[in-house]
């Protein structure tokens, strides 16, 4: 992959992708795939694929307006699932960190949600944890919030994308202002701990006076974080049946990124990575110690990952409507004993094991913790990974190798997928989009 090709070559959010996934033969018992691992540190998702629509840039795994039987049928098979996962840990394990997402969480109902967090429960336990949950404008009320903060939950995450109705229009998120600005009080109003609100740049007619817009609307609500995307056109999305691209989008993404960064330093908020910025006197809110590099997570959920140090695996992946819509039909008619085993995944041998360390490190603002690699797989990331001389002769990382430079950062997108492995980018290239 030619590293100068776009800036915006791909999200890394995981490694590998699930494009890289194939089916185990035979499918790994769950008891075995975790035997060997540390579960005293586990991060746990819950996947609900169900929103109220389907917003043009979106290639998640998430299903619009799904009949009233399939959330109550989903939530029934998720609670049989919970059930078998937990089985399948040491009776000690414990969990340092919970999310909820998809889709919108809170498309359910509050009675729903009620029922969602005792699924978790079965799953994870009742013990105190930092808990994310994701919400949308239109299902962030008063009665769905009231159930999250009594549930304890920690940080509330909402996509706005844009503060300008004609904006969000044009990203394909029908949204209405006042619908937004309303959300937000109610947030607020339930005094959950932390607010993340999502914005993205690169939207058709946007300029750096309505991003500055933008950014400002959020400031007013003093979001404990925010995360800023570089809009994607995605195949099997709404906008991805558009053009892919216009004359210098690269280069108006990269200006209204930069400005974004200008604008939040001097609003108070540290960089954390290319998309996430925190307010420096927002509260930590920590669990026990948890490394995504290292520690396992536990998903549940038929768009959930789930990994070890060996295994990452999860269901069926799609993003295509009507393969969405079959991937959950199936995950609905599985019996209880399925959800005891692996059946689609990739083994990381120690290889990929160290390149995902690297990758899980580089792209944070803290950059690699050379030491920590060190005791972890016996060797330098310096030595194991040469390339990275690369990015020192560009400007993009500083000497040490270890963290990237600001301008660095800003190349995330180009610098992730360029140090993908030849196997993973091989299995990713064969993958047919559905």
């Amino acid at each position: 992959m030619n590293i100068d090709d776009s800036p915006y070559q791909g999200y890394l959010y995981a490694y590998p992708h699930k494009t890289a996934y194939r089916r185990l033969e035979p499918r790994r018992p769950l008891t075995e795939v975790w035997a060997q691992e540390n579960q005293k540190a586990l991060f746990g998702y819950v996947h609900l694929p169900f929103c109220e629509m389907r917003c043009g840039f979106c290639n998640l795994f998430t299903r619009a307006n799904p009949p009233a039987e399939q959330v109550t049928a989903y939530l029934a098979q998720l609670r049989r699932q919970a059930v078998a996962v937990r089985d399948s840990l040491a009776a000690d394990a414990s969990f340092a960190q919970l999310a909820i997402g998809g889709g919108t969480p809170t498309y359910l109902t509050a009675p729903e949600l009620t029922s969602l967090f005792e699924i978790v429960e079965l799953a994870f336990g009742s013990d105190p944890l930092p808990v994310s949950v994701e919400t949308s404008p239109a299902t962030a009320t008063a009665d769905r919030l009231s159930v999250l903060a009594e549930r304890g939950v920690t940080r509330v995450s909402m996509g706005v994308q844009s503060f300008l109705d004609t904006e969000a229009h044009a990203a394909g998120r029908p949204q209405r202002l006042p619908e937004v600005l309303a959300a937000l009080k109610t947030i607020r109003a339930a005094k959950i701990p932390v607010l993340n609100l999502d914005l993205i740049y690169g939207i058709d007619g946007q300029t750096a006076a309505t991003w500055k817009h933008s950014l400002d609307e959020a400031l007013r609500w003093a979001p404990e974080e925010l995360y800023l995307y570089p809009l994607y056109v995605r195949p099997l999305t709404g906008l991805g049946r558009r053009a892919n691209g216009r004359a210098g989008w690269d280069q108006q993404r990269q200006e209204l990124y930069r400005q974004a960064v200008e604008v939040l330093a001097a609003a108070g908020y540290s960089q954390r990575s290319m998309r996430q910025f925190r307010r420096a006197d927002a509260p930590v809110i920590d669990g026990p110690d948890y490394c995504c590099q290292d520690d396992g997570m536990v998903g549940l959920g038929c768009g959930a990952r789930s990994y070890t140090t060996s295994l990452h695996y999860s269901f069926d992946y799609a993003v295509g409507v009507s393969e969405v819509r079959a991937v959950i039909d199936d995950y609905l008619t599985r019996p209880q004993s399925d959800f005891s085993y692996a059946e689609i995944g990739f083994d990381l041998d120690q290889t990929e094991q160290r390149r995902r360390w690297l990758l899980k490190s580089l792209l944070r603002a803290d950059g690699v913790d050379s030491s920590l690699y060190q005791s972890r797989f016996g060797s330098s990331h310096v030595d194991d990974f040469p390339q990275l001389g690369e990015l020192v002769e560009r400007g993009w990382l500083h000497d040490d190798r270890c963290v990237l430079t600001p301008a660095g950062l800003a190349q995330s997108d180009a610098i992730g997928p360029w140090l993908v492995s030849g196997p993973v980018r091989e299995a990713m290239g064969a993958y047919v989009p559905r």
